[in-house]
Parts: structure tokens; sequence; C-alpha cells
């Protein structure tokens, strides 16, 4: 994808950045070359956006044009609307009031650089803001009176920043920016940018590492740009074209936070904000295959009015969920009445609604991948030594944490199992899946729609090998174009 910079005068363009092109408003707006260009993103730093200046038609003609800018005609005018402002600041207030508390003045300036401010201590507020209003220079002006308030806030031009603040900005924008090229000597000019979101303090990553190096060598062969990011480079989400997350996905972790600016700056994803919304939570789930009329194990919503009546429906021993839990965390099985009274009260305490399911053993479960409706890769998951799930947490022996993997060739897997796979992912749209499926006594029953399976090296990957790293990176492709 090509990317440039739009500045109202290059020439007093005070940062050099490898691979972008640096032009003025002037030459975007009224040059035919770029009415006509294809996959461009543009970051627009005009020095200013008011309404009907080059800085704000530089935003809006590049909509017009199916090209990215940065930032957007509609984050320029949320700026305009101080209530707006108030409104969305309000989420993070607490970080404000805990960011300004030591301040003795009545008066107080954020700049805010590409997401980030000189002073670590506003590291946090200033990414909030960001994170919100998408404008690469902003000034934000606070009052106290009882607490602090926001005054005003504005987009800045490269001219209003402090001398002393230039040093930090280059900084910054050089971080903004940055890629890790492979050869520093070697300009390639990819198809575009991908960064693929990685936790290194993840307990269950989707991906081993030799999985992770494996999407980047695939990628550089498709003249794809791949680079792993952590959860603190969220200010630099917008240098890329498509972000990949291989973090394990939560509604209230950053996974969802990259996948949400992601898809509000137009950057190809995979997974979709609403495929975690949906496939994070079990009620949602459960009721979603309810009325689908897909096969699962019987499963009751249980709240504080019905957990008396539950067990009829279920029996003993039966599976209880956490409605977010993830790779068997919160999902507890009860043998007796009291364990399951113990497990309820404990678990409604965190949600008022859990999920009931009775039990329903079995040697292993397939897991099937799915890529934008297509299957991808199947999978025998047996379940961990002398445990009933797959995952067992509580074993002493890393070796015993983890049952055994077959993967199979799409074709041997049974087709009624491949149908109801398929039927499964349709309900969350498209996206990468995997689902897991249960044979017992001939039944087939669904029993997770997983939004970020694992993609794992020596696992998924161990039939059809490259191919299914190349299968996900064409989908992103894709989106793309």
């Amino acid at each position: 994808m090509n990317k440039y910079i739009v500045v109202n005068q290059p020439e007093k363009w005070n940062f050099s950045i490898d691979n972008i092109t640096v032009i003025s408003s002037q030459d975007y707006l009224t040059n035919p070359k770029y009415s006509l260009l294809k996959n461009a993103r543009i970051f627009n730093l005009c020095k200013d956006y008011s309404y009907q200046s080059k800085g704000y038609y530089v935003s809006l003609l590049a909509e017009a044009r199916g090209h990215l800018p940065i930032p957007t005609t509609k984050n320029i005018v949320d700026l305009k609307a101080l209530k707006l402002v108030r409104i969305v600041s309000d989420e993070f207030d607490d970080v404000i009031q805990q960011s300004l508390k030591n301040i003795k003045s009545q008066d107080f300036t954020l700049s805010i650089y590409f997401g980030q401010n000189v002073a670590q201590k506003y590291k946090n507020l200033s990414a909030l803001f960001y994170k919100h209003f998408q404008v690469p220079f902003l000034r934000v002006n606070f009052n106290h009176t009882t607490k602090w308030n926001i005054q005003s806030i504005k987009a800045i031009s490269e001219a209003e920043i402090p001398v002393e603040h230039m040093s930090s900005v280059r900084e910054f924008a050089n971080q903004y920016f940055a890629k890790k090229r492979y050869d520093t000597a070697k300009v390639t000019n990819y198809d575009f940018d991908l960064a693929i979101l990685v936790n290194p303090s993840d307990p269950a990553p989707p991906s081993n590492a030799k999985a992770l190096k494996k999407f980047i060598e695939i990628a550089e062969k498709m003249n794809i740009y791949a680079e792993i990011i952590e959860p603190k480079d969220l200010s630099r989400l917008s240098s890329f074209d498509a972000l990949f997350l291989r973090q394990s996905t939560e509604v209230n972790n950053e996974a969802y936070t990259f996948a949400r600016k992601a898809q509000q700056e137009g950057i190809a994803i995979i997974d979709y904000p609403d495929a975690i919304l949906k496939c994070c939570n079990k009620v949602y789930m459960a009721e979603a295959m309810n009325n689908a009329n897909i096969s699962t194990p019987k499963t009751v919503i249980v709240h504080s009015n019905n957990r008396n009546a539950v067990l009829e429906q279920t029996g003993l021993p039966c599976v209880l969920k956490a409605p977010d839990s993830t790779f068997s965390f919160g999902v507890k099985k009860a043998k007796t009445k009291d364990e399951y009274n113990a497990l309820v009260t404990e678990m409604l305490k965190e949600s008022d609604l859990i999920i009931a399911q009775e039990f329903c053993p079995s040697d292993y479960d397939w897991r099937i991948g799915i890529i934008d409706n297509k299957p991808f890769y199947a999978c025998k998951y047996y379940m961990a030594k002398g445990h009933w799930q797959i995952y067992n947490w509580k074993a002493t022996d890393k070796n015993d944490q983890d049952g055994d993997a077959d993967c199979l060739p799409i074709e041997d897997v049974p087709k009624n199992v491949i149908d109801i796979a398929l039927k499964s992912a349709k309900l969350m749209g498209l996206g990468l899946y995997g689902i897991d499926i249960k044979v017992v006594d001939g039944k087939l029953m669904v029993i997770e729609i997983n939004d970020n399976p694992n993609i794992d090296f020596g696992v998924e990957d161990a039939h059809y090998g490259d191919l299914v790293y190349t299968e996900i990176l064409l989908a992103l492709k894709k989106r793309l174009e």
C-alpha cells in the first residue's frame, strides 16, 4: 500500500521517514495522479483542519478517493464539538484526575504527538486521547475547579510544536512509522504492512513462537511486510494496513481495543470486534446456536431465579461456564449437588448469567478451522492425561497440561462434521474461527465457536503445512482489495 504524509510545506518538514513519501496538500488536492491512485494511506499533518481548509479537504477527498486518511473527517468534526469531547473523555475521567492530581496551577496544557507526550507520566492519558480522536498533533487545555475539566482540544501544526519538544517528537514519529525491515540495504515496496498482535505475558497464546515465525516468513514470500507488535504499540497501529490478532481475545483486554481501533480506521482485521464480542460470550453463543437449531449439549442459561431447577435439565455431573471463559479458564465441573450450588454461588458473584451444560465425555473433540466460510484445517484434540478437558491448567507436570492432537486432511473428516462446522461459523459472519464438535453416541454437538483459534506450528499445520498460513494471509489481502 502507498503511504503519504501530507503537509502544507514539505520543504519545512523536519522528519526523515523511510518508505513514506512527503507531499504538499496542494499537490494531493490538485494533481490528477493522486485522484487515480489506488490503495493509499494518507497521514494528514496539515497545519489547519478547519472547515473547508486544505487540511479538511485532504481528509475529505482521501475518503472520496477510497484512500485511508488519518485523521478522518469524522475525527476532525468531532474535535469541534466540545460537548462530544467531554462525553468521550468522561469515559476515562478517572485517568484524567489521577494523571493531573499533582499539578498545583489551575490550568494545564497537554501536547500529544503521535499518541505520546514528552513526559512519561502522561503516557496513558495521551494514548487515550489519541485512541479516540486519531489526530497526530493534538493539544488539550484543562482547567481545575472542583476537578480537572477540558476547556478546549485542537489539532496543531508542526510549526506550533515548541523547539524543546522537537527531539522527542522526532523519536515519536520514528516509533509511529517504524518498520523493522529484514534487510535495511534493500528497500522493498510491499503490497501491504501487517501488524501481528502478540502479548508476551499471554498464559495461553493462540500461536506458538515457531508459528509466528512462519507467518512472517510466508508473508515475506507473498510480498507482505509483517511485524510482531505488542499491546504497548497501540499508537503505532495506524501506520499498518492490516491487523492479525495472535493474543487471547476478551472484551476487556487489549485485543478488542486494537480490533475496534483498526475497524474505525479502515484497517483490515482478523478478527472483527463483533466476532470477539459474540464468541467471547457463552450466553450469546448458547442463544444463537439454539435459535439456529444447531445441536449442542443440553444447555441452560443460569441466573439467581432458576438456579434450583437447572439440574433437572442437565443432570449430574454438569459443566458450568463463565460467559467469557477461554482456553478452559472459567470452566468448572460439578459432580454433586453441593458442588453445583457452591460453584454457581461463586460464579454468579462475577456475572448475572452463567451457562450450565450436560456433561458429555468423549476421548477427543473435532476442531475444524474455518476462514471466511471455508474449512482449511481439521484436527482431533484429545483430552489431557487423566482429565475431562483438552487443557488441564492444574496439572503439575507441564507435559500433562494439554492432550495430544492429530491433524487430518479435510476430505477425511465426516461430511456432517464439516457441514455443522460451516453452519456454526456462518452465525458469526466472515472471519477466522475454530469450531469444536463432539460426537457422542453417534450424535454431533457443537461445544464452542472460537473467534481466535490456535494456529500452532506442528499441530494445526501438521497436514497442510504452509497452506494454513497462506490462507489467512490471503484473507487479509482480500479484505484490503
